[in-house]
């Protein structure tokens, strides 16, 4: 089925000059600096179809940005489904076998019997080494950037120092398997997960010019949190890249999921995300014919979308507010 027209058009980067990497991996670029330092990450198209990181990976490497401290790993993860894109079709380049980003635990990426799981135990190596992580994202419906830090105060500390962007989404993470973000060290509670930091973020909706900002933005407030590039270099090398700080933030903590027992769930309305329903009990969806109510009063409305909606699949996630 042809996805609906959209208000702009779908551009997907020419990848072809950066496609070999450096590191033997293909789409995988590092950079020492030789100098001790964190071991910093930034990936992006984990799932195939979403540009916005592509285009700020592209744009680091043509900008010939290199770490002053510490290493900094650049990855364009799922290339084989990013082969796919289609601007007509977009949601088909997710992923070629299944979701890249729910085989993050050791047994499936040693099974490796599908492309995503033989491709993200080709990318765990980089994963296992770095430090920091920022892994770039995007959204199957228009809606504000989120930042999700997972359940650690240490992330959430991160999100606050970024400054940006508004919404911080505090989760637990996905019950079909487990994301590169919450991947060994990054997965463990801050006791044990030391230095190590890690987010996720949604830049907005797949393709949209302004997702491919937000990435650009978070990329500098990142690199430049880590410590690994000072930021004259990064407003001199990336002129433009830095968007206005939040006016303020909200964290948003996750207190559970709704998932659809099958295509036909359908909401009462056209909720675009981060809607805050005001009373317990208010009825925001069908689902095969049981009501979908909210749960407690000022229930904010975490990335509700039907655009994948099968049965098991999470169609919105609740959450409480609070200023971060």
């Amino acid at each position: 089925m042809m996805s609906a027209p959209l208000p702009f058009t779908l551009t997907a980067p020419d990848l072809g000059a950066w496609r070999a990497g450096n590191t033997g991996t293909e789409g995988v670029w590092r950079f020492d600096s030789g100098t001790p330092g964190r071991h910093v990450m930034i990936s992006a198209l984990v799932h195939g179809n979403e540009l916005c990181g592509a285009w700020a990976l592209k744009g680091l490497l043509e900008a010939g940005l290199r770490p002053a401290r510490g290493t900094l790993t650049l990855a364009l993860c799922n290339l084989a489904a990013f082969d796919r894109f289609d601007p007509h079709h977009h949601d088909a380049a997710r992923f070629v076998d299944e979701d890249l980003n729910r085989q993050w635990v050791d047994a499936r990426m040693d099974a490796g019997d599908t492309l995503e799981r033989r491709r993200a135990a080709a990318l765990r190596p980089f994963v296992a080494e770095a430090d920091w992580l920022l892994d770039l994202h995007s959204m199957h419906e228009p809606c504000a950037p989120l930042l999700l830090t997972g359940m650690q105060p240490r992330n959430l500390h991160l999100a606050r120092t970024l400054a940006a962007p508004e919404h911080i989404v505090v989760d637990a993470g996905h019950k079909d398997g487990t994301r590169m973000r919450d991947y060994g060290r990054f997965g463990q509670p801050d006791a044990e997960g030391g230095d190590t930091r890690s987010l996720l973020v949604e830049c907005g909706f797949h393709g949209d010019p302004a997702s491919r900002a937000v990435a650009q933005d978070q990329c500098v407030r990142f690199l430049q949190a880590a410590g690994v590039v000072d930021s004259a270099t990064l407003a001199r090398g990336l002129p433009g890249w830095r968007l206005p700080d939040a006016p303020h933030q909200w964290a948003l903590e996750v207190t559970g999921p709704v998932v659809a027992r099958s295509e036909r769930f359908r909401f009462t309305e056209p909720f675009t995300g981060l809607e805050v329903i005001p009373q317990a009990g208010t009825v925001i969806g069908d689902n095969d014919g049981e009501p979908v109510t909210t749960p407690y009063d000022d229930c904010v409305l975490v990335m509700p979308s039907t655009r994948q909606a099968r049965a098991g699949v999470t169609v919105v996630r609740f959450a409480t507010r609070r200023p971060l």
